[in-house]
């Protein structure tokens, strides 16, 4: 509640502005006491230094937009103090505080949320977590956010909430104190298509490797994750980039949820308010664990779900080591990842497609046909060893990538575009959606075993392959369920109601060996 209180030359402002959580939202009262006495400006209230050192942004602000700092002992507490305060985000709600405490403006924000980091001349900058604070704003039922104009179009993603943009502090406090009501931000009501990415690849330009543009296929309509084996030079990570001209673009809801994880990272860019390509996170394999999953002393998101919704290419897999690997392991299962502290445990999704690619042995020639392995054998054990059964368990499809032919590489033909290959993703996508529309799946690579039992229906030759293959195959439950999640992949590819033996044949075919 918006409240000024003058008692005994005591005055008393409070406004609201909010916290981020991880992705959860938190309200945080921001009041601030204005008493007479020898002049200081203390913040308390867990604030980090950045909300520290908003005492020196917000003087300056004050002052250079043409108003008085008070010269008297001023006390800002951020509610709840025992929920650590981060960012920038309150230099905003703290010079309204003081400006409507001192009594240089006037009017009602009871019901408004604050959210704006101060330049030194008064002007309001952009804010990480725009999208995921103002979202929270709906759900509290707040009337109107107040930002900056950067971030006005990034706010008006969120529907059923009124957003006010400002240039500077000026400008507010006089639509403030204006006895006319705000005026509010209205988005462009055209809607944009998603343009190619800069490294954008389409399959045509591919030659060969039709088994492996046919196994891309199958794992982008169902959201499978994928390993190619092969030599170096084989077209693996060109084959991997074009995987994303295949994908099924975004839903709003998808890319909503996308935007909300760059926005808090900082990573949304300044000219894209909502992100609708899907993610392609390539890190490189020094990366650290922290930088994989997420960390530090107050969590962010890492690469994992950076690439939720999209795709995590890891090159060079087995250059990852196995630490890194098997934190791999949970997210991938779950489809979320989870950070635990000292303070607390924050979770972020991590609904991700992993690809990788990876040399047979440290050479890269183990198996080939032209070029001779100089690596001892304890050396490709060794090398292969640091892929554990646990996470190849996890992976759905394992293909060989062998090194092209000349012929292929020299022939005018090219092949089947990406286009084309897309119509049909998309149409298995849409059988999945509608399949799977009461149940928590959206693909179905996110099928639990309920669901297997539900919709993995297959007839009489198809399940005898299945049984022979998995006492040959020694295949585990998660094995057997992944085979079966794949076979109904292909099915919907070949619009079939039906689970049939060539199915469960060419999902085997993709188990390793």
């Amino acid at each position: 509640m918006f409240v000024v209180t003058i008692l005994a030359d005591v005055m008393l402002a409070r406004v609201y502005s909010c916290a981020l959580i991880g992705l959860e939202g938190a309200i945080v009262e921001v009041e601030a006491d204005i008493s007479p006495g020898l002049p200081s400006f203390t913040v308390v209230g867990l604030p980090d230094a950045a909300v520290q050192e908003a005492r020196e942004r917000v003087r300056a602000a004050i002052r250079n937009s043409g108003f008085s700092f008070p010269s008297r002992r001023i006390t800002v507490n951020l509610a709840p103090a025992d929920l650590k305060k981060v960012g920038p985000s309150y230099d905003l709600p703290i010079a309204a505080a003081i400006l409507i405490g001192s009594g240089q403006c006037k009017g009602d924000i009871s019901d408004m949320l604050l959210l704006g980091e101060l330049s030194l001349d008064g002007s309001l900058r952009h804010t990480n977590g725009i999208l995921p604070m103002v979202a929270f704003a709906r759900e509290k039922k707040m009337s109107a956010v107040i930002v900056s104009e950067s971030d006005a179009a990034e706010a008006a993603l969120v529907e059923g909430i009124n957003i006010a943009c400002f240039k500077n502090l000026r400008q507010l406090s006089d639509a403030i104190s204006s006895p006319e009501p705000l005026a509010f931000y209205q988005p462009h009501s055209a809607g944009c298509a998603p343009s190619p990415p800069a490294d954008w690849v389409d399959m045509c330009s591919i030659k060969g490797q039709e088994h492996i543009k046919r196994a891309l296929e199958v794992a982008a309509a169902g959201a499978h994750n994928i390993v190619m084996t092969g030599p170096p030079g084989s077209g693996k990570t060109m084959l991997a980039r074009a995987l994303s001209s295949i994908l099924p673009p975004m839903t709003r809801n998808e890319s909503l949820e996308v935007t909300k994880i760059y926005s808090i990272s900082g990573l949304l860019p300044s000219d894209t308010p909502l992100i609708l390509n899907r993610p392609f996170r390539a890190p490189h394999y020094t990366i650290s664990s922290a930088g994989m999953v997420g960390g530090g002393s107050w969590p962010k998101p890492g690469e994992i779900s950076l690439s939720h919704r999209g795709v995590l290419f890891l090159d060079e897999l087995p250059e990852f080591g196995s630490a890194k690997l098997e934190i791999l392991r949970q997210p991938m299962e779950d489809k979320t990842v989870t950070i635990s502290r000292v303070k607390g445990s924050i979770s972020f999704p991590a609904n991700f497609m992993l690809v990788g690619a990876m040399n047979p042995c440290p050479c890269g020639f183990y198996n080939d046909p032209v070029k001779s392995c100089s690596c001892s054998p304890s050396a490709i054990a060794r090398y292969q060893q640091k892929l554990s059964g646990p996470f190849t368990d996890r992976i759905d499809i394992f293909v060989n990538a062998p090194q092209v032919d000349y012929e292929k590489l020299t022939s005018d033909r090219h092949g089947e575009k990406s286009c084309s290959i897309a119509k049909r993703v998309k149409a298995a996508r849409a059988k999945q959606l509608e399949r799977l529309i009461n149940t928590n799946a959206l693909t179905n690579s996110d099928m639990c075993a309920e669901d297997i039992a539900d919709f993995c229906t297959s007839d009489d030759t198809a399940r005898s392959l299945l049984r022979e293959g998995m006492r040959q195959l020694h295949l585990s439950a998660r094995g057997y369920h992944r085979i079966l999640k794949l076979a109904r992949t292909i099915a919907d590819l070949e619009d079939s109601q039906i689970i049939k033996a060539h199915h469960v044949a060419e999902a085997m075919q993709y188990r390793p060996r």
